[in-house]
């Protein structure tokens, strides 16, 4: 049994959760605006929080960031807007997952159930060095020749992965898998959009530090000293 926040502002959608979640086991709290939202999570510290994008009393961007920075806690954001790029913005923001609306609470339950298996498999803190690479995977904390790089959760995600397994090539689903979820394994354009934003933030424009291999994924080489 999990405790689950739900944050949205239409009391049917509220209701329907509390219903469904709590069928599948899932102790229920709702808040009906953003604000409110915020509030139960550091009050409570429920176990997972869904957190739908249209609040009448703040950008649901903002509140997914507001909450990562005060929480680390599974973020499933909900929205009725189904674009690639709004997809990009939530991750950005910290958010562990996305569902677009309608929805049915088996497919929520599921990803309630995937984001609590990923937070579970990756509590426990090491600290890695490929070439001046540095990756502390339990501060979530990167460094490039002792500067850090400042990254958003899933570029984080991606590049810890590729850590752990550096110099060996990682499958597109296999990161697909780890970093969003068996879900999310037809997205392979998220590969492509964040391996470019992390060859950006480590100054490797012509993918010698992450490298493409075509025929598998992806593979980290360690950078040289400068």
């Amino acid at each position: 049994m999990s405790q689950i926040l739900v944050i949205d502002d239409d009391p049917a959608l509220l209701a329907a959760c509390s219903i469904g979640l709590a069928a599948f086991g899932h102790t229920v709290a709702t808040a009906g605006t953003g604000g409110d939202g915020m509030a139960a999570v550091r009050r409570d510290g429920p176990e997972v929080v869904v957190l739908d994008m249209g609040l009448p009393d703040a950008d649901g961007l903002e509140v997914c960031r507001a909450i990562r920075d005060d929480a680390d806690v599974p973020i499933i954001v909900l929205s009725a807007d189904g674009s690639e790029s709004r997809k990009v913005d939530a991750l950005d923001e910290g958010a562990d997952d996305y569902v677009t609306k309608p929805f049915g609470m088996r497919e929520l339950d599921a990803r309630i159930r995937a984001s609590l298996r990923r937070r579970a498999g990756s509590g426990h803190p090491e600290e890695l060095d490929v070439g001046t690479l540095h990756v502390d995977l339990g501060h979530r904390q990167v460094t490039l020749a002792g500067a850090p790089l400042d990254l958003t959760p899933k570029e984080f995600d991606f590049l810890a992965l590729l850590a752990v397994h550096a110099g060996k090539s990682c499958s597109r689903r296999m990161i697909l898998d780890h970093v969003w979820g068996p879900e999310y394994r037809s997205e392979t354009q998220y590969l492509k959009v964040y391996a470019y934003r992390l060859r950006k933030k480590l100054r490797d424009d012509r993918g010698r530090i992450l490298t493409s291999d075509p025929a598998v994924g992806y593979r980290l080489e360690a950078p040289s000293a400068p």
